[in-house]
Protein backbone atom coordinates (compact mmCIF):
# COMPACT_ATOMS: atom_id res chain seq x y z
CA UNK A 1 0.00 0.00 0.00
CA UNK A 2 1.06 3.36 -0.99
CA UNK A 3 2.24 5.07 2.46
CA UNK A 4 2.36 2.18 4.55
CA UNK A 5 6.04 2.84 5.43
CA UNK A 6 5.26 6.45 6.03
CA UNK A 7 2.97 5.41 8.34
CA UNK A 8 4.93 2.39 9.94
CA UNK A 9 7.90 5.60 10.71
CA UNK A 10 5.64 8.44 11.89
CA UNK A 11 3.82 5.62 14.05
CA UNK A 12 7.10 4.14 15.42
CA UNK A 13 8.55 7.81 15.92
CA UNK A 14 5.70 9.13 17.51
CA UNK A 15 7.00 9.99 20.84
CA UNK A 16 9.01 12.02 19.73
CA UNK A 17 6.75 14.02 17.74
CA UNK A 18 4.49 14.58 20.45
CA UNK A 19 7.61 15.56 22.47
CA UNK A 20 8.26 18.53 20.05
CA UNK A 21 4.19 19.02 19.94
CA UNK A 22 4.38 19.50 24.03
CA UNK A 23 7.05 21.56 24.11
CA UNK A 24 5.34 24.07 21.63
CA UNK A 25 2.69 24.11 23.74
CA UNK A 26 4.37 24.91 26.73
CA UNK A 27 6.03 27.74 25.04
CA UNK A 28 3.66 29.33 22.81
CA UNK A 29 5.49 32.42 20.91
CA UNK A 30 3.45 34.39 18.97
CA UNK A 31 3.76 35.68 15.21
CA UNK A 32 7.26 37.07 14.09
CA UNK A 33 8.83 35.84 18.01
CA UNK A 34 8.79 31.93 17.32
CA UNK A 35 12.50 32.35 18.21
CA UNK A 36 12.42 28.72 19.76
CA UNK A 37 10.03 26.86 17.44
CA UNK A 38 11.93 27.53 14.98
CA UNK A 39 15.33 26.38 17.16
CA UNK A 40 13.37 23.05 18.10
CA UNK A 41 11.95 22.04 14.93
CA UNK A 42 14.93 22.48 12.87
CA UNK A 43 17.00 20.48 15.36
CA UNK A 44 14.06 17.56 14.86
CA UNK A 45 14.10 17.84 10.86
CA UNK A 46 17.93 17.61 11.74
CA UNK A 47 18.07 14.41 13.78
CA UNK A 48 15.90 12.98 11.09
CA UNK A 49 18.34 13.62 8.04
CA UNK A 50 17.33 16.86 6.64
CA UNK A 51 18.80 19.31 4.74
CA UNK A 52 17.88 22.38 7.12
CA UNK A 53 17.81 26.17 7.14
CA UNK A 54 16.71 28.98 9.71
CA UNK A 55 15.90 32.32 8.76
CA UNK A 56 14.98 31.07 5.56
CA UNK A 57 13.41 33.17 3.13
CA UNK A 58 14.87 36.57 4.94
CA UNK A 59 12.11 35.87 7.64
CA UNK A 60 14.21 35.19 11.10
CA UNK A 61 12.08 32.85 12.67
CA UNK A 62 10.89 30.63 9.13
CA UNK A 63 12.66 26.97 9.09
CA UNK A 64 12.89 25.05 5.97
CA UNK A 65 13.83 21.18 5.75
CA UNK A 66 14.43 20.06 2.51
CA UNK A 67 15.36 15.86 1.54
CA UNK A 68 15.57 14.41 -1.63
CA UNK A 69 16.20 15.52 -5.32
CA UNK A 70 14.65 16.55 -8.79
CA UNK A 71 10.58 16.63 -9.52
CA UNK A 72 8.36 16.34 -8.19
CA UNK A 73 8.59 18.55 -5.23
CA UNK A 74 5.87 18.25 -2.79
CA UNK A 75 6.03 20.93 -0.09
CA UNK A 76 4.14 20.94 3.80
CA UNK A 77 3.37 23.91 4.97
CA UNK A 78 3.79 24.27 8.81
CA UNK A 79 3.01 26.79 10.90
CA UNK A 80 4.74 28.40 14.24
CA UNK A 81 2.56 30.72 15.87
CA UNK A 82 0.18 30.85 18.51
CA UNK A 83 -2.27 33.42 19.52
CA UNK A 84 -2.00 36.20 22.16
CA UNK A 85 -4.48 35.89 25.34
CA UNK A 86 -5.65 32.49 25.09
CA UNK A 87 -3.03 31.17 27.49
CA UNK A 88 -4.76 27.76 28.96
CA UNK A 89 -4.13 24.88 30.99
CA UNK A 90 -4.96 21.42 29.51
CA UNK A 91 -8.49 21.15 31.48
CA UNK A 92 -12.09 21.25 31.47
CA UNK A 93 -12.38 25.26 33.07
CA UNK A 94 -11.19 28.42 31.27
CA UNK A 95 -8.02 28.61 33.40
CA UNK A 96 -4.42 30.70 32.14
CA UNK A 97 -1.06 29.07 32.72
CA UNK A 98 -0.27 32.90 33.04
CA UNK A 99 -3.10 35.46 32.45
CA UNK A 100 -2.90 37.47 29.49
CA UNK A 101 -0.22 35.74 27.57
CA UNK A 102 -0.05 34.17 24.80
CA UNK A 103 -1.40 30.31 23.81
CA UNK A 104 -2.37 27.37 21.43
CA UNK A 105 -5.53 28.61 20.77
CA UNK A 106 -5.31 27.65 17.04
CA UNK A 107 -3.10 24.48 17.81
CA UNK A 108 -0.27 25.39 15.32
CA UNK A 109 1.90 23.53 17.85
CA UNK A 110 -0.37 20.18 16.18
CA UNK A 111 0.04 21.80 12.97
CA UNK A 112 3.88 22.26 12.82
CA UNK A 113 4.57 18.78 14.17
CA UNK A 114 1.95 16.93 11.29
CA UNK A 115 3.75 18.59 8.42
CA UNK A 116 7.21 17.76 10.07
CA UNK A 117 6.00 14.09 11.02
CA UNK A 118 4.44 14.09 7.14
CA UNK A 119 7.64 14.84 6.06
CA UNK A 120 9.63 12.22 7.90
CA UNK A 121 7.79 9.25 6.65
CA UNK A 122 7.32 10.74 3.16
CA UNK A 123 11.54 10.51 3.61
CA UNK A 124 11.31 6.97 5.05
CA UNK A 125 9.19 5.37 2.15
CA UNK A 126 11.13 7.52 -0.64
CA UNK A 127 14.39 6.12 0.72
CA UNK A 128 12.84 2.25 0.74
CA UNK A 129 11.34 2.53 -2.74
CA UNK A 130 14.22 4.55 -4.20
CA UNK A 131 11.44 7.43 -5.16
CA UNK A 132 12.71 9.94 -6.97
CA UNK A 133 11.40 13.66 -6.12
CA UNK A 134 12.15 15.87 -3.05
CA UNK A 135 9.79 16.92 -0.10
CA UNK A 136 10.45 20.18 1.47
CA UNK A 137 9.04 21.31 4.41
CA UNK A 138 8.39 25.09 5.27
CA UNK A 139 7.73 25.71 9.28
CA UNK A 140 5.91 28.87 8.16
CA UNK A 141 6.12 31.71 10.57
CA UNK A 142 2.98 34.45 11.64
CA UNK A 143 0.12 32.89 9.70
CA UNK A 144 -2.77 34.82 12.65
CA UNK A 145 -1.30 37.99 10.88
CA UNK A 146 -2.43 36.38 7.71
CA UNK A 147 1.08 37.34 6.33
CA UNK A 148 3.91 35.04 6.88
CA UNK A 149 3.34 32.43 3.78
CA UNK A 150 3.23 36.05 1.69
CA UNK A 151 6.26 37.90 3.09
CA UNK A 152 8.07 33.91 2.42
CA UNK A 153 6.11 34.01 -1.50
CA UNK A 154 7.04 37.36 -2.06
CA UNK A 155 11.16 35.90 -1.42
CA UNK A 156 10.32 33.29 -3.78
CA UNK A 157 10.35 30.45 -1.44
CA UNK A 158 7.47 28.24 -2.70
CA UNK A 159 8.90 29.00 -6.84
CA UNK A 160 10.45 25.30 -6.69
CA UNK A 161 7.24 23.77 -5.46
CA UNK A 162 5.35 21.46 -8.21
CA UNK A 163 2.46 21.02 -5.53
CA UNK A 164 1.74 21.81 -1.64
CA UNK A 165 0.09 20.43 1.10
CA UNK A 166 -1.51 22.14 4.05
CA UNK A 167 -2.67 20.68 7.34
CA UNK A 168 -4.75 22.00 10.36
CA UNK A 169 -6.66 20.70 13.42
CA UNK A 170 -10.03 21.44 13.48
CA UNK A 171 -13.49 19.68 14.82
CA UNK A 172 -13.91 17.08 11.91
CA UNK A 173 -12.03 15.03 9.50
CA UNK A 174 -12.39 16.52 6.28
CA UNK A 175 -10.80 18.15 3.25
CA UNK A 176 -11.16 21.73 2.75
CA UNK A 177 -13.05 22.81 -0.25
CA UNK A 178 -14.69 25.89 1.00
CA UNK A 179 -13.90 29.63 0.21
CA UNK A 180 -11.65 31.53 2.79
CA UNK A 181 -11.59 35.33 1.81
CA UNK A 182 -8.30 37.19 0.62
CA UNK A 183 -7.45 40.50 2.14
CA UNK A 184 -5.80 43.86 2.84
CA UNK A 185 -4.49 44.94 6.85
CA UNK A 186 -3.48 48.80 7.23
CA UNK A 187 -3.20 50.89 10.12
CA UNK A 188 -4.32 54.45 9.27
CA UNK A 189 -2.40 56.87 11.86
CA UNK A 190 -3.79 60.52 11.83
CA UNK A 191 -1.79 63.18 13.25
CA UNK A 192 -3.03 66.55 14.29
CA UNK A 193 -2.74 69.18 17.21
CA UNK A 194 -3.26 68.64 20.92
CA UNK A 195 -4.98 71.84 22.65
CA UNK A 196 -6.86 72.57 25.98
CA UNK A 197 -10.26 71.20 25.12
CA UNK A 198 -12.10 73.57 27.37
CA UNK A 199 -9.46 76.73 27.25
CA UNK A 200 -8.53 76.69 24.11
CA UNK A 201 -10.37 74.11 21.29
CA UNK A 202 -10.12 76.46 18.68
CA UNK A 203 -6.25 75.93 18.27
CA UNK A 204 -6.69 72.15 18.09
CA UNK A 205 -7.04 69.86 15.00
CA UNK A 206 -8.46 66.29 16.54
CA UNK A 207 -6.50 63.87 15.27
CA UNK A 208 -9.51 61.44 17.16
CA UNK A 209 -12.31 63.54 15.09
CA UNK A 210 -10.38 62.28 11.73
CA UNK A 211 -10.18 59.14 12.47
CA UNK A 212 -13.65 58.70 13.84
CA UNK A 213 -14.68 60.28 10.75
CA UNK A 214 -13.17 57.88 8.53
CA UNK A 215 -14.96 55.11 10.25
CA UNK A 216 -18.34 56.84 9.45
CA UNK A 217 -17.12 57.07 6.12
CA UNK A 218 -16.09 53.67 5.59
CA UNK A 219 -19.79 52.51 7.15
CA UNK A 220 -21.45 54.23 4.74
CA UNK A 221 -18.77 52.70 1.84
CA UNK A 222 -20.22 49.41 3.16
CA UNK A 223 -23.41 50.18 1.06
CA UNK A 224 -21.01 51.00 -2.23
CA UNK A 225 -19.25 47.58 -2.53
CA UNK A 226 -19.56 44.03 -3.69
CA UNK A 227 -21.22 42.07 -1.76
CA UNK A 228 -18.39 39.69 -0.98
CA UNK A 229 -16.80 42.51 0.86
CA UNK A 230 -16.01 42.56 4.33
CA UNK A 231 -14.65 45.94 6.33
CA UNK A 232 -13.74 45.37 9.86
CA UNK A 233 -11.78 47.70 12.42
CA UNK A 234 -10.58 48.42 15.90
CA UNK A 235 -9.07 51.57 17.49
CA UNK A 236 -5.35 51.29 18.20
CA UNK A 237 -4.95 54.88 19.71
CA UNK A 238 -7.70 56.62 20.86
CA UNK A 239 -6.23 59.63 22.70
CA UNK A 240 -5.06 60.15 26.58
CA UNK A 241 -7.85 62.53 28.34
CA UNK A 242 -11.19 63.70 27.72
CA UNK A 243 -10.02 67.63 28.19
CA UNK A 244 -7.19 67.09 25.53
CA UNK A 245 -7.99 67.75 21.80
CA UNK A 246 -5.79 64.13 20.89
CA UNK A 247 -3.14 64.71 18.36
CA UNK A 248 -2.85 61.49 17.94
CA UNK A 249 -5.35 58.34 17.09
CA UNK A 250 -4.82 55.32 14.74
CA UNK A 251 -7.48 52.60 13.91
CA UNK A 252 -6.83 50.00 12.39
CA UNK A 253 -8.54 48.10 9.20
CA UNK A 254 -9.52 44.83 7.48
CA UNK A 255 -10.98 44.53 3.84
CA UNK A 256 -11.17 41.42 2.87
CA UNK A 257 -12.81 40.07 -0.38
CA UNK A 258 -13.95 37.05 -2.56
CA UNK A 259 -10.85 38.07 -4.91
CA UNK A 260 -7.57 40.22 -5.40
CA UNK A 261 -9.68 42.55 -7.31
CA UNK A 262 -12.36 43.49 -5.04
CA UNK A 263 -10.72 43.91 -2.14
CA UNK A 264 -7.88 46.31 -4.06
CA UNK A 265 -10.44 48.43 -5.37
CA UNK A 266 -12.29 48.48 -1.75
CA UNK A 267 -8.82 49.27 0.17
CA UNK A 268 -8.21 51.86 -2.90
CA UNK A 269 -11.05 53.47 -1.47
CA UNK A 270 -10.98 53.18 1.64
CA UNK A 271 -7.98 55.38 1.40
CA UNK A 272 -9.79 58.09 -0.11
CA UNK A 273 -11.98 58.02 3.07
CA UNK A 274 -9.42 58.05 5.01
CA UNK A 275 -7.74 61.10 3.39
CA UNK A 276 -10.99 63.16 2.97
CA UNK A 277 -11.13 62.77 6.79
CA UNK A 278 -7.82 64.13 7.40
CA UNK A 279 -9.25 66.98 4.75
CA UNK A 280 -12.00 67.83 7.33
CA UNK A 281 -10.21 68.08 10.56
CA UNK A 282 -7.37 69.78 9.13
CA UNK A 283 -4.97 66.91 10.00
CA UNK A 284 -2.64 64.27 8.79
CA UNK A 285 -2.84 60.53 7.96
CA UNK A 286 -0.07 58.40 7.21
CA UNK A 287 -0.73 54.64 6.16
CA UNK A 288 0.80 51.70 7.56
CA UNK A 289 0.27 48.93 4.89
CA UNK A 290 0.94 45.37 6.94
CA UNK A 291 0.21 42.75 4.26
CA UNK A 292 -2.61 40.86 2.74
CA UNK A 293 -3.37 37.86 1.24
CA UNK A 294 -5.38 36.22 -1.40
CA UNK A 295 -8.76 34.41 -1.11
CA UNK A 296 -8.69 30.60 -1.76
CA UNK A 297 -8.22 28.48 -4.78
CA UNK A 298 -8.69 24.56 -3.62
CA UNK A 299 -7.27 22.08 -6.24
CA UNK A 300 -9.97 19.32 -6.29
CA UNK A 301 -7.85 17.04 -8.29
CA UNK A 302 -5.71 16.92 -4.98
CA UNK A 303 -8.47 17.57 -2.12
CA UNK A 304 -10.35 14.22 -3.51
CA UNK A 305 -7.11 12.10 -3.36
CA UNK A 306 -6.61 13.48 0.27
CA UNK A 307 -9.75 12.19 1.11
CA UNK A 308 -9.86 9.24 -0.03
CA UNK A 309 -6.08 8.48 1.71
CA UNK A 310 -8.19 10.07 5.02
CA UNK A 311 -10.50 7.25 4.54
CA UNK A 312 -8.06 4.63 3.80
CA UNK A 313 -6.21 5.22 7.14
CA UNK A 314 -9.05 5.35 9.26
CA UNK A 315 -9.95 7.70 12.13
CA UNK A 316 -8.05 6.99 15.39
CA UNK A 317 -9.83 5.75 18.33
CA UNK A 318 -10.45 7.61 21.62
CA UNK A 319 -10.44 6.41 25.36
CA UNK A 320 -13.78 6.73 27.65
CA UNK A 321 -11.11 9.29 29.45
CA UNK A 322 -10.86 11.46 26.45
CA UNK A 323 -14.17 10.89 25.54
CA UNK A 324 -15.33 12.36 28.81
CA UNK A 325 -12.97 15.33 28.49
CA UNK A 326 -14.44 16.33 25.34
CA UNK A 327 -18.06 15.71 26.66
CA UNK A 328 -17.46 17.91 29.41
CA UNK A 329 -16.00 20.78 27.26
CA UNK A 330 -18.82 20.54 24.79
CA UNK A 331 -21.02 21.14 27.79
CA UNK A 332 -19.19 24.70 28.21
CA UNK A 333 -18.90 25.87 24.62
CA UNK A 334 -21.77 28.60 23.12
CA UNK A 335 -22.04 25.97 20.29
CA UNK A 336 -23.55 23.43 22.19
CA UNK A 337 -27.04 23.77 22.18
CA UNK A 338 -27.37 24.34 18.85
CA UNK A 339 -25.07 21.23 17.77
CA UNK A 340 -26.98 19.20 20.00
CA UNK A 341 -30.51 20.40 18.46
CA UNK A 342 -29.33 19.89 14.59
CA UNK A 343 -27.60 16.28 15.86
CA UNK A 344 -24.28 16.80 14.85
CA UNK A 345 -23.55 15.42 18.60
CA UNK A 346 -25.10 12.32 18.22
CA UNK A 347 -22.37 10.31 17.23
CA UNK A 348 -19.82 11.77 20.07
CA UNK A 349 -18.13 14.09 21.58
CA UNK A 350 -14.84 14.15 19.40
CA UNK A 351 -15.59 13.97 15.04
CA UNK A 352 -15.46 9.48 14.45
CA UNK A 353 -15.71 9.80 11.02
CA UNK A 354 -14.35 11.14 7.91
CA UNK A 355 -16.92 13.53 6.23
CA UNK A 356 -18.14 12.94 2.96
CA UNK A 357 -16.23 15.07 -0.06
CA UNK A 358 -18.89 17.85 -0.95
CA UNK A 359 -17.19 20.73 -3.35
CA UNK A 360 -18.27 23.81 -0.83
CA UNK A 361 -19.59 26.97 -3.00
CA UNK A 362 -20.30 28.79 -0.13
CA UNK A 363 -18.64 31.93 0.77
CA UNK A 364 -16.21 32.33 3.43
CA UNK A 365 -15.76 34.61 6.34
CA UNK A 366 -11.93 33.92 7.51
CA UNK A 367 -8.91 34.08 5.95
CA UNK A 368 -5.16 32.29 5.90
CA UNK A 369 -2.25 32.77 4.03
CA UNK A 370 -2.16 29.27 2.12
CA UNK A 371 -4.06 30.87 -0.31
CA UNK A 372 -1.04 32.59 -1.58
CA UNK A 373 0.80 29.13 -1.68
CA UNK A 374 -2.41 27.83 -3.66
CA UNK A 375 -1.96 30.52 -6.04
CA UNK A 376 1.93 29.46 -6.97
CA UNK A 377 1.04 25.63 -6.91
CA UNK A 378 -1.79 23.36 -6.95
CA UNK A 379 -2.45 22.94 -3.11
CA UNK A 380 -4.83 20.74 -1.26
CA UNK A 381 -5.62 21.46 3.22
CA UNK A 382 -6.24 18.83 5.15
CA UNK A 383 -8.40 18.98 8.62
CA UNK A 384 -8.15 16.11 11.03
CA UNK A 385 -10.35 16.47 14.94
CA UNK A 386 -7.83 17.94 17.32
CA UNK A 387 -10.55 18.87 19.79
CA UNK A 388 -13.79 18.49 20.82
CA UNK A 389 -17.03 18.81 18.57
CA UNK A 390 -18.42 22.19 19.99
CA UNK A 391 -15.02 24.33 20.58
CA UNK A 392 -15.31 27.25 19.08
CA UNK A 393 -12.39 29.03 16.89
CA UNK A 394 -9.41 30.53 18.65
CA UNK A 395 -10.72 29.32 22.13
CA UNK A 396 -9.42 27.96 25.65
CA UNK A 397 -10.98 24.59 24.62
CA UNK A 398 -8.21 24.62 21.42
CA UNK A 399 -5.95 25.30 23.55
CA UNK A 400 -6.23 23.27 26.24
CA UNK A 401 -6.82 20.13 24.34
CA UNK A 402 -3.93 20.70 21.94
CA UNK A 403 -1.64 20.12 24.89
CA UNK A 404 -3.31 16.89 25.03
CA UNK A 405 -3.54 13.35 24.01
CA UNK A 406 -6.72 14.14 21.43
CA UNK A 407 -4.55 16.88 20.00
CA UNK A 408 -1.97 14.53 19.51
CA UNK A 409 -3.90 11.71 18.03
CA UNK A 410 -5.57 13.99 15.37
CA UNK A 411 -1.81 15.56 14.20
CA UNK A 412 -0.19 12.11 14.05
CA UNK A 413 -3.56 10.94 12.03
CA UNK A 414 -2.61 14.42 10.04
CA UNK A 415 0.49 13.68 9.02
CA UNK A 416 -0.11 10.18 7.94
CA UNK A 417 -3.02 11.54 6.20
CA UNK A 418 -0.50 14.15 4.26
CA UNK A 419 2.03 11.72 4.02
CA UNK A 420 -0.20 8.97 1.80
CA UNK A 421 -1.21 11.81 -0.04
CA UNK A 422 2.06 13.28 -1.75
CA UNK A 423 3.19 9.42 -1.72
CA UNK A 424 0.41 9.14 -4.50
CA UNK A 425 1.23 12.20 -6.42
CA UNK A 426 4.98 11.02 -6.58
CA UNK A 427 4.01 7.43 -7.55
CA UNK A 428 1.91 8.48 -10.07
CA UNK A 429 2.63 11.34 -12.34
CA UNK A 430 -1.01 11.33 -13.98
CA UNK A 431 -2.44 12.84 -10.63
CA UNK A 432 -0.06 15.52 -10.31
CA UNK A 433 -0.50 16.11 -13.97
CA UNK A 434 -4.14 16.20 -13.71
CA UNK A 435 -3.56 18.92 -10.81
CA UNK A 436 -1.56 21.10 -12.81
CA UNK A 437 -3.90 21.29 -15.55
CA UNK A 438 -6.45 22.21 -13.26
CA UNK A 439 -4.55 24.71 -11.13
CA UNK A 440 -3.80 26.48 -14.49
CA UNK A 441 -7.49 26.55 -15.99
CA UNK A 442 -8.42 28.47 -12.77
CA UNK A 443 -5.20 30.69 -12.98
CA UNK A 444 -6.22 31.88 -16.58
CA UNK A 445 -2.75 32.53 -17.33
CA UNK A 446 -2.23 35.41 -14.51
CA UNK A 447 0.94 34.84 -12.63
CA UNK A 448 0.74 35.40 -8.57
CA UNK A 449 1.25 38.88 -7.56
CA UNK A 450 2.47 39.02 -4.27
CA UNK A 451 -0.14 41.94 -1.94
CA UNK A 452 3.08 43.03 -0.39
CA UNK A 453 5.10 45.27 -1.77
CA UNK A 454 8.83 45.19 -1.49
CA UNK A 455 9.24 48.32 0.38
CA UNK A 456 7.77 46.74 2.83
CA UNK A 457 9.85 45.44 5.87
CA UNK A 458 9.38 41.65 6.90
CA UNK A 459 8.99 42.02 10.97
CA UNK A 460 11.34 41.14 13.35
CA UNK A 461 11.46 38.92 16.52
CA UNK A 462 10.55 41.33 19.57
CA UNK A 463 13.55 39.72 21.70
Amino acid sequence: MTGSVAIEKIRKEQEKFIALAKKLWECPETAYNEVNACKWTAELLKEFGFEVKTGYANLPTCVYGKWGSGHPVIGLLGELDALPGLSQKVGLEKEPVCEGAPGQGCGHNLLDVACLSAAVGIKAEMEAKNLPGTVIFFGCPAEEVLTGKVFMAREGAFDELDAAIAWHGGSLNEVETGNSNGLNSAIFHFKGVTAHAGGDPFNGRSALDAAELMSVGANYLREHVTSDIRIHYVYKEAGTAPNIVPDKASVWYYVRGASRKNIEETYARLVKVAEGAAHMTETQVEIEFLGGCYNSLHNLTMAKLAHDCMEEIGVPSYTEEELKFAEVLNTKSPRYEGLKASGALDCGPIASKVEPFVVDTGVGGGSTDVSDVAHICPTCAINTACWNLAAPGHSWQITSCSGMSIGFKGMLYGGEACAMTALKLMEDPSLLAKAKEEFDAAMKGQPYKCPIPKEIPIPQPRV
